[in-house]
């Protein structure tokens, strides 16, 4: 009796030992199912992490380039702007000079007729002298600001420099040559400021 009882403990115990076996395992399977769940869960929502950062840099890079052409068409803007100011500056300068000049042609073609005029009497006379020194100071401000005269007597016609006034036949001269200069004509920066009123040999 003690023998069977003993086996059927043992028997019992066996049994026993199965069932938590078999309950471990299925914890085991349980808690290794459990921890994948969780890594997938963590792995999808690192991903999701992952797509939101790379969209926001994304935007964020966009933006930069924006930003950047934006920054670059103001300086080009803002370059060209410049140098258009200068421009019109330098202009609107050279224009003054010119119309100042002209205004006071009149003046210099009369002190070059009273010198002409009385050279032909007394070069020793000191209202001539004056009037001749009044003349040259007149020449030296015209050329300090850079006024040229326009050579006119032996040069061939330039309509852009000289005005014809007259033509005469003259065989002394070659065809369309200036033979005579009336009235001075004056150029500030390759522009002219008056032409040469000129007598042209035909």
């Amino acid at each position: 009796m003690e023998e069977k009882q003993n086996q059927q403990q043992q028997e019992m115990q066996q049994n026993e030992t199965v069932q938590t076996t078999s309950q471990q395992k299925e914890n085991v399977e349980i808690t290794e199912e459990t921890t994948q769940q969780a890594q997938q869960q963590t792995e999808s929502v690192e991903g999701e992490v992952v797509d939101e950062t790379q969209q926001k840099i994304a935007k964020l890079e966009q933006q930069c380039a924006d930003y950047l052409d934006k920054y670059q068409r103001c300086l080009a803007e803002f370059d060209n702007f410049r140098k258009r100011t200068a421009k019109e500056k330098a202009g609107m300068y050279d224009d003054g000079i010119r119309s100042s000049i002209e205004k006071l042609l009149p003046v210099i073609d009369n002190l070059e007729r009273a010198v002409a005029a009385h050279k032909q009497t007394d070069e020793e006379d000191s209202f001539y002298k004056g009037v001749q020194m009044t003349l040259k100071q007149f020449q030296e401000i015209l050329t300090s600001l850079g006024v040229e005269e326009i050579k006119a007597v032996g040069e061939v016609f330039n309509p852009n420099l000289h005005a014809a006034v007259a033509h005469e036949e003259n065989e002394e001269y070659a065809e369309n040559t200036v033979m005579a200069e009336m009235l001075k004509g004056y150029k500030y920066k390759d522009k002219v400021i008056r032409h040469s009123m000129v007598k042209v040999a035909n």
